[in-house]
């Protein structure tokens, strides 16, 4: 009875916990820079060369022919085209794969204060391109954003991950896709005529990519690194501790302090794991497995092939050709709005009603819209349905499938499997991308308006693999996560504590001592395991 009630009192303290978290100012000012300069310009560059598209073939064409003594021809025009927007999911693979070594040496905050050297650096190449006379220097410029594209997108989810409560985790995370949103509404609205989209301005638009990039390099760095990352790589006790205070607005930091020791003596030890290392790990086989089909399908699933439709699609349903660009901000609204949705949400949701269900439902609009396109010149109003289907497509894609992979590949893993682990992720992703883009045009001329069933098929065999596998992951810690997924790796937890690493594992007793002795001097050893 007495054992009942000591049970019934801890649930109600965890539930009092729960209540408690607050948004410091400090956690809410780091996420929100650390995505401005960030995701943000990823968003920025994703839609930012659609608008001034005709004034930069143009622009190819006269270089061509000034250096020449003759026009381009189209098929070269086009090939030149098609390589300055797709090599920028080149350097993003790139990006994604330098990540790993640059946020284990110098932090996850101090690489996206260092990424802003490739943001400012590709800025000043592609807005000077003009004035240069060289295209080389506009398709060099999109490489290196590319690769600030690709650190950013592991850097920063490893960043918030760390940083926030278990209790609001999943909000913070989608902060990321939040600001991913918010630039590709940025980059349409500056790529209106009356702004940047005109022939003589279509530079400033990329010389803007450097206004994020000062405000993150000013106030980022008056903000603490990440506090697992200073204890359990740095082995900096009163510095992580300092940084838990701050993010988590409270004096008493002791329960979070010991929460990470624990799991780092769950590893065993805290030394970085390789990809390969992680590939061979069996207590996280699943894990893996699972961040590589919501990266890819995150990619696969047919965003993309809606841009490429939005403006036929408009112009269909009788929009003037002038004030397209006016109406196409609406699906930058729509994907904005959706994914704040997402983050307001995910914490009374969870993760898998919101990836699961956006899944879903775009399996339903994309079936819809194939059946609209296909009859819509038989029908006056069909055009109208398909613009609602585009419209409900971006939602559906937003609220889960569009921020929840980054959080998820920063659930998943300990901290010194985490950084292998975004290697990967952001591996899949940025080469999904580039298929796609390879890829879409020939699958468009194939199947025509049919290419969306393609699209819902990779969505329906997303959604169904995540039904069986993926475990609900809100208010969990590391340790609890990797517990829910031990069962379909077939390994007993003693034995997923094990494999974590097992080349190099101390006894149960020396780690007790090694961590009795770092209490008692105040800082963590290289010992603590």
């Amino acid at each position: 009875m007495e054992n009942k009630q000591q049970s019934n009192g801890v649930v109600k303290e965890t539930k009092a916990v729960k209540k408690k978290v607050n948004w410091s100012g400090s956690l809410i000012v780091a996420s929100l820079t650390g995505a401005f300069g960030s995701s943000f310009l990823y968003g920025y560059n994703l839609s930012v060369v659609n608008a001034p598209a005709v004034y930069i073939k143009k622009f190819y064409n006269e270089t061509w022919q000034r250096r020449y003594g003759f026009s381009v021809d189209e098929s070269t025009l086009t090939l030149l085209w098609s390589i300055t927007v797709s090599i920028f999911a080149i350097g993003g693979l790139v990006g994604a794969i330098i990540v790993t070594p640059i946020v284990k040496f110098f932090g996850r905050k101090c690489t996206l204060l260092l990424n802003n050297v490739f943001a400012v650096a590709a800025a000043l190449l592609m807005s000077l391109c003009l004035l240069a006379g060289s295209f080389e220097m506009l398709i060099l410029g999109r490489i290196v954003m590319g690769i600030d594209a690709g650190i950013s997108l592991s850097a920063l989810p490893m960043y918030l991950s760390e940083i926030s409560p278990k209790e609001i985790r999943g909000s913070l995370g989608q902060v990321t896709a939040i600001f991913i949103c918010i630039g590709v509404f940025t980059g349409q609205v500056l790529g209106l005529p009356e702004i940047f989209g005109q022939e003589s301005r279509w530079p400033y638009l990329f010389g803007a990519i450097i206004v994020p990039s000062l405000i993150q390099v000013v106030i980022l760095p008056f903000l603490p690194e990440s506090p697992r990352y200073l204890l359990l790589e740095k082995h900096n006790t009163s510095e992580a501790e300092k940084a838990f205070q701050r993010f988590l607005g409270k004096d008493d930091v002791s329960h979070e302090i010991e929460e990470v020791l624990a799991e780092s003596r769950v590893q065993r030890n805290t030394k970085l794991v390789s990809i390969l290392q992680l590939l061979r790990t069996r207590a996280v086989r699943w894990q893996v497995a699972t961040v590589v089909v919501t990266m890819g399908c995150y990619q696969l699933c047919g965003l993309n092939a809606i841009w490429y439709y939005t403006n036929n699609i408009f112009s269909e349903a009788g929009i003037n050709h002038e004030t397209i660009p006016y109406v196409t901000l609406s699906t930058g609204a729509v994907e904005t709005l959706a994914a704040v949705f997402s983050g307001l949400v995910i914490e009374r949701l969870g993760r898998r009603p919101l990836l699961i269900g956006g899944f879903g439902l775009m399996i339903v609009f994309f079936s819809v819209l194939t059946v609209s396109l296909t009859l819509q010149t038989t029908v006056h109003w069909l055009p109208y349905l398909s613009i609602f289907c585009i419209l409900a497509i971006i939602a559906s894609f937003c609220i889960g499938p569009g921020g929840i992979p980054f959080v998820l590949t920063g659930e998943f893993f300990q901290q010194s499997q985490r950084p292998a682990a975004f290697m990967i992720a952001g591996t899949v992703n940025w080469l999904s991308n580039f298929a796609v883009g390879l890829l879409f045009p020939f699958i468009q001329a194939g199947l025509q308006t049919y290419c969306f069933l393609v699209f819902a098929g990779i969505c329906l065999a997303g959604a169904a693999y995540l039904f069986f596998v993926l475990p609900e992951t809100k208010n969990k810690t590391f340790h609890e996560i990797s517990q829910a997924f031990a069962k379909r790796n077939k390994v007993t937890l003693e034995m997923q504590e094990m494999n974590h690493y097992p080349g190099e594992r101390k006894s149960s007793a020396e780690q007790e001592s090694d961590f009795t002795s770092s209490v008692d001097n105040g800082e963590t050893k290289k010992g603590i395991v």
